[in-house]
């Protein structure tokens, strides 16, 4: 056999090389008697195929300092390819050095590669300098430095670098279509993509195309991404992959989920991503068409954590709480980890039914899955918290966050302290924030002017109103206009009221007069509650709490006439009552009781119940608020009304079905009525129990004969 020279070891070199055998690569590397630079070059190039990088760059670290090689042109391509693959900008620059001292900066591709790394390391500055010392700079030396400008946010540079070109290639085109919609210019995006196809003879590719259908999609341009669609038609292009998946998400977030269906459809063996299916779904969901979106979310054969939270987060969004609460143990059982937004929207499902306990369960889900002190998480579990009436723990998670709190999360619980009665702890906590250089929100003024009405802070009230114009530049909202008409209703202050509605910055709503309605019933103001009525009704024709409210407010100055007239009135314009309801949670079992409830199972058990406690109380001073019934009875049967309001049904209920001592959380729709009020103050005393009620407007908390409201509500 003859002998061996040193290009017949760098033909077999190069063959197991290119063939991906880096291992056999390097043995026979080992072996040869003498390396030269194609030597080294083929194994540097070997590594950088197989995607060993950081091994590519020591082996060129190897033979500069090791052997007496001179690397080339091809060397360096290769090593600044690897340099950029990992983002290796240090290592790169070493290298800069040696083409520098190798005097090799003056090859374009050298040049182009450096640049290239550079680019791609995200250090503009030497990028630029690189690109400004190349003499003949080709179309690949100005596309890198476009992409550049582009993955940096300077669409401008890369715009005047791309006019400056005396001829686009289609990677050119590519950068700017693609570079414009990935930040966000959508619109430019399709100008760009409309302008190469005027002007240029080049045919877009499937980069070129599912950017400007994925801006399409971006802008809800379904006419323009049928009109894109029909040149994929008419050319018979190739819809699978990238362009079929943006297909789909055009349609599916244009409007024309049905088409996007279609094409899913026919394109089912495809390789359509994990992207396409989620979008498809979102467009169902957003129509509210659940059905045909579970049915494309039970077809998916790999379903990862965004799919599974498209699924879950489209239940919440259309109410349909009991499946997304069962499609999250499916997750959890079967599926991926739950992510942060995944979690997030379960606790908003436990926060609308204020469910403590499946609270409690995402919350272990949470720190099962590390993301319990994600801020998103974190503020989710705050209202979870607070609305299920548990302030403590809201303050607890609030305060495990105190590193990486966001306005909402400043928000949510100055909001939640305020729900719960606690103004002055709401306000100093907004002070602690404005400290700290936090900057409120429209929402965070509705939580501190919530905290001053439930507390009755009128200077402080109209202090932060003052500042939340002035000092925040936040123009008051209908929320915030209602806050104040509370605050001052509350009080008794109703002539102020009244002046602050007609000098109102915005046109009073249904909320401002609701407001004022509701203030009057309370100070008994018959004739100012005809004119909020009157002005309420004319706004909304049809809302029953206006008729119920001036009935209720004639009723209570005993103007039993005037109310009969109003009750007749709703009835005749068939307009229908809100029926107030009370409901309580046991073992994850929700129990739902109205007035005089005859339905449920334990009815009798807990009339009884409720009688011996009527009794009981009594004994201990209470004294039934017969006012509160608003009809004209005897005292006997109001008494007997009052007795089996919905809120004590619910209590009774939960005293019969729970250990002693434990605390009862009931909620209510509507506002908690004075007799219940008074009465559920000596129930905790006679039980030894804290009972947390949530009525329309805050929390009371009762215990030991008092309410956290000091009857102020």
């Amino acid at each position: 056999m003859p002998v061996r020279d040193t290009s017949s070891w760098n033909t077999l070199l190069s063959g197991y090389s290119k063939g991906g055998l880096i291992n056999e690569a390097h043995s026979i590397f080992k072996e040869m008697p003498y390396r030269d630079s194609v030597s080294w070059t083929t194994m540097i190039a070997g590594y950088n195929f197989v995607g060993r990088f950081q091994v590519a760059i020591q082996m060129f670290l190897e033979m500069v300092s090791a052997s007496d090689v001179l690397p080339t042109q091809y060397t360096f391509t290769s090593v600044f390819a690897s340099c950029a693959e990992i983002r290796a900008l240090n290592e790169g620059r070493r290298v800069h050095s040696f083409v520098v001292k190798f005097g090799l900066s003056s090859y374009v591709s050298v040049a182009n590669s450096m640049l290239n790394m550079y680019a791609k390391s995200g250090d503009s500055n030497a990028a630029q300098m690189v690109f400004d010392g190349i003499v003949v700079k080709n179309t690949s030396s100005w596309n890198t430095l476009i992409s550049l400008y582009m993955q940096t946010g300077q669409v401008d540079l890369a715009l005047a670098q791309f006019e400056q070109m005396n001829e686009h290639d289609i990677i050119s085109w590519n950068s700017m279509v693609t570079g414009y919609n990935q930040r966000g210019f959508d619109v430019l995006a399709l100008n760009m993509f409309s302008k190469m196809l005027k002007e240029s003879s080049l045919e877009p590719d499937r980069y070129t195309l599912a950017s400007a259908l994925s801006a399409c999609a971006n802008l809800g341009e379904l006419n323009v991404g049928k009109q894109i669609h029909a040149y994929l038609v008419r050319t018979e292009f190739n819809t699978s992959g990238a362009v079929g998946n943006s297909l789909i998400c055009m349609y599916s977030r244009s409007g024309g989920v049905d088409i996007a269906r279609r094409i899913l459809e026919k394109n089912r063996e495809s390789n359509l991503n994990v992207i396409a299916f989620t979008a498809l779904l979102n467009g169902y969901i957003k129509l509210g068409d659940i059905n045909p979106a579970r049915k494309i979310f039970d077809s998916l054969k790999d379903r990862d954590v965004v799919v599974w939270t498209a699924m879950i987060v489209g239940y919440v969004q259309n109410g349909f709480n009991d499946d997304a609460m069962e499609l999250f143990r499916l997750m959890v059982k079967e599926g991926p980890d739950p992510n942060n937004y995944t979690l997030a929207a379960m606790l908003s499902v436990c926060s609308s039914v204020a469910s403590l306990n499946h609270g409690k369960q995402i919350h272990s889900a949470a720190i099962k899955a590390g993301e319990a002190l994600s801020v998103s998480v974190s503020n989710a579990l705050i209202t979870m918290y607070a609305k299920a009436g548990n302030i403590s723990c809201a303050r607890r998670v609030f305060d495990l966050i105190h590193l990486n709190r966001d306005t909402v999360s400043w928000t949510s619980m100055i909001l939640a302290l305020a729900q719960h009665g606690l103004g002055a702890e709401a306000l100093q906590l907004f002070e602690n924030m404005l400290a700290l250089g936090m900057k409120p929100d429209h929402i965070t003024y509705v939580g501190v002017l919530t905290a001053c009405t439930h507390v009755g802070l009128i200077a402080q009230g109209r202090s932060y109103y003052k500042m939340m114009k002035e000092i925040h530049g936040i123009e008051p909202t209908s929320s915030h206009c209602a806050c104040m008409i509370d605050l001052f209703g509350r009080a008794g202050l109703l002539e102020e009221a009244q002046d602050f509605i007609e000098n109102m910055p915005i046109e009073p709503d249904v909320i401002a007069w609701g407001s004022l309605l509701a203030s009057c019933r309370v100070h008994k103001k018959m004739e100012l509650a005809k004119v909020a009525a009157d002005r309420l009704l004319s706004i909304d024709p049809e809302n029953s709490g206006a008729y119920s409210a001036l009935a209720n407010v004639y009723s209570a100055c005993g103007k039993w006439a005037e109310a009969a007239k109003i009750r007749k009135s709703m009835k005749d314009k068939q307009v229908k009552k809100e029926q107030g309801f009370s409901w309580i949670q046991i073992k994850n079992v929700v129990h739902v009781f109205g007035v005089e409830d005859g339905l449920h199972p334990q009815r009798d058990a807990i009339y009884k119940t409720m009688e011996k406690i009527w009794k009981d109380i009594k004994k201990l001073g209470f004294i039934p608020d017969t006012e509160s019934v608003l009809h004209d009875l005897d005292y006997e049967v109001k008494e007997q009304i009052l007795r089996h309001h919905s809120e004590k049904l619910a209590i009774a209920f939960g005293l019969i079905n729970t250990p002693e001592k434990t605390t009862l959380r009931i909620m209510k729709n509507l506002r908690v009525c004075n007799d219940c009020h008074s009465a559920i103050k000596f129930i905790s005393k006679l039980v030894g129990r804290e009972i947390i009620l949530r009525d329309a407007t805050r929390f009371h908390h009762f215990k030991g004969g008092f309410c956290s409201c000091r009857d102020y509500w």
